[in-house]
């Protein structure tokens, strides 16, 4: 092997030996990759929760709070919000009882969780650039450490992945990373233990109830059973690109290990599409079209590779624009890039398949939050890069060991070793610092807000939540200014004619503020915070009569509020109906009474 390594490289190679070792490698590569990690996003531990589903998740959840039976048997039977992650509320409750609400708890959790990804990926890395080797140098060669290490720090310092652990609510994505890198892993074990039957049983049974924790954790990872697949073809050879001989009789032991992971895909799949028709977060095919979709799949198939290789301009929402169409100028060059190196790599799979596996792992992992199932107000979002693209920073591993180990002459003079790794020294400082900015933007929910707008300040849904904030730290003025933006641009937005409303209210002018509530109400007339508000501006006007007919409205369609019962007493007591009103007053009480209290706005309208 030495003999293929040119002279200055053969002459550092024993002291390399000795710097690397394999003790040495064994805890000081991980244990310096954990910390850088832990290092870029210190920030976060100063950060706050923000009014982003935090609020919803958290703030406002009382069912969370600890790990006591009630807390537990919440966690693995609820679909709050949409998703079915009873491990990752597990985590949080445990939080919870640590930290009570203080937010640095949480944040602590997520950047550790986040920094063991980034050993874990290291460890995969390693076995993957291993068995891709033509050679025997192993995992112990200096080469593939360095190489596994540089896929690590690319993977974990990329500010994409800023999103994921800065947000407490995407605990789910640190989570579920860490499950599913272990998958990987006993995977790739008990396949190089193939003559040990024993032994393979017993890493395919490791791998597949870590499976099971990933699915427990979010629900996104049901796509595994393919890139076992491809993992198959590439590194481990099981499985070639030639179809036919997927079903000879030699590979059914290579399908037969994979039916109880398609069975748990299957059943986690149905029990996603379940959590979010729950909570009504599909998009119809008749408010968003198959055209629609498919260019929201185009452009996400492209934007995350783009941002993983230019990562500037990033933002907490990407939000879907009006008109959106598949013939729009970005989609047809993202829908064209896609295709474009779909075909090149198809082409020379024979020669280079591991980057057509990494490439097909990139789309499978991907597919479940393309957009053929849409749910939320955006198009793409940094988050869904968590588990994608673990395979581009592999690749990019890939590409320093094929540099290491070749002869290649920098031109600008320097040995080709401390070129190669001045170069990917310098990729992991600037990743790391743009990341270390990137946690700056998610410091509370004005500057996580504020950045949205400067990414696209036509963002209707960033103006609502910017208002709804600056709104509660009594900047009225702001606030109605953001409203009033939010409504040029999405003139039909409910929640923004009623927040609207709420402060013309404040400020006394009552007139308008029926006029925002009305419009609420015929944009979704079932909308029982707009009926309720405006009885309230009924009240103040004296039109008792109409106010009592709004509240009445309200409670039809939220009968268990008290604080629409009191109202409605309140307004029945100035008609002189007393008995009425008691009656009210009594269930306000009792309803009071049967509830544990939270923080949830009865009037104004939440995301």
């Amino acid at each position: 092997m030495t003999s293929n390594i040119p002279g200055k490289l053969q002459k550092s190679n024993k002291l390399r030996g000795i710097v690397l070792s394999k003790s040495t490698a064994r805890w000081f590569v991980p244990v310096t990759i954990f910390a850088a990690t832990c290092t870029a996003f210190l920030p976060i531990l100063w950060n706050d929760f923000v009014e982003w589903d935090d609020y919803e998740n958290l703030i406002s959840n009382q069912n969370f709070r600890g790990l006591g039976w009630n807390q537990l048997g919440w966690m693995f039977t609820t679909f709050h919000m949409g998703p079915y992650q009873p491990l990752s509320w597990f985590t949080l409750g445990l939080d919870y009882s640590i930290w009570g609400m203080d937010p640095v708890g949480y944040h602590i959790t997520n950047v550790l969780l986040h920094s063991a990804n980034a050993v874990a990926l290291y460890f995969v890395s390693r076995r993957l650039l291993t068995l891709a080797l033509s050679d025997s140098d192993g995992e112990d060669s200096w080469q593939v450490i360095l190489s596994a290490a540089f896929a690590a720090l690319c993977f974990a310092l990329h500010p994409l992945r800023v999103e994921s652990v800065a947000w407490a609510t995407e605990r789910r994505d640190v989570l579920s990373g860490l499950f599913y890198l272990w998958t990987i892993h006993c995977y790739l074990r008990a396949r190089s233990r193939s003559n040990d039957n024993v032994a393979a049983r017993h890493w395919m049974t490791a791998a597949f109830i870590l499976y099971l924790f990933t699915l427990l954790s979010k629900a996104t990872a049901i796509t595994f059973p393919v890139v076992m697949v491809l993992l198959d073809i590439c590194p481990l050879k099981r499985l070639t690109w030639n179809l036919g001989t997927w079903f000879v009789p030699e590979a059914r032991n290579v399908w037969r290990e994979k039916i109880r992971f398609i069975a748990v895909a299957v059943v986690f799949a149905s029990i996603a599409v379940l959590g979010q028709q729950q909570v009504s977060a599909v998009k119809s095919l008749g408010s968003y079209g198959i055209e629609q979709r498919m260019a929201q799949v185009f452009f996400g198939a492209s934007f995350y590779l783009w941002k993983t290789l230019v990562p500037v301009g990033l933002s907490p929402l990407y939000e879907i624009p009006a008109n959106f169409s598949l013939w729009d100028s970005t989609v047809l060059i993202a829908g064209l890039a896609t295709v474009a190196v779909s075909v090149w790599l198809f082409l020379i799979r024979h020669r280079w398949p591991a980057g057509l596996v990494c490439w097909l792992y990139y789309l499978a992992v991907l597919a479940p939050v393309l957009g053929v199932v849409p749910t939320g107000p955006q198009l793409v979002a940094d988050r869904y890069s968590y588990l994608s693209c673990m395979s581009l920073a592999v690749l990019a591993g890939g590409a320093l060991l094929f540099f290491l180990r070749g002869s290649h002459q920098m031109p600008i003079g320097l040995p080709p070793v401390t070129a190669i790794g001045a170069t990917a020294v310098a990729i992991i400082i600037g990743l790391a610092c743009l990341t270390w900015r990137q946690t700056a933007y998610w410091r509370n929910t004005e500057t996580l807000w504020t950045r949205a707008l400067e990414i696209d300040p036509n963002s209707g849904f960033a103006h609502y939540n910017l208002a709804r904030y600056i709104a509660r730290s009594g900047r009225y003025d702001e606030a109605m200014r953001h409203y009033r933006e939010a409504l040029t641009i999405r003139p039909d937005d409910a929640d923004s004619h009623n927040n609207l409303g709420l402060l013309l209210a404040t400020n006394g002018e009552l007139e308008k503020a029926v006029k925002h509530f009305d419009a609420a109400i015929r944009v979704d007339p079932r909308y029982a915070k707009a009926h309720f508000n405006l009885g309230r501006v009924f009240v103040r006007q004296g039109r008792v009569d109409e106010a009592i007919e709004s509240f009445q409205r309200a409670l039809q369609l939220q009968p268990g509020v008290a604080e629409i019962h009191e109202n409605l007493g309140r307004a029945l007591a100035l008609q002189g109906q007393k008995a009425q009103a008691a009656e009210h007053f009594k269930a306000a009480l009792r309803i009071l009474k049967s509830q544990q209290p939270t923080q949830q706005s009865t009037t104004e309208s939440s995301r």
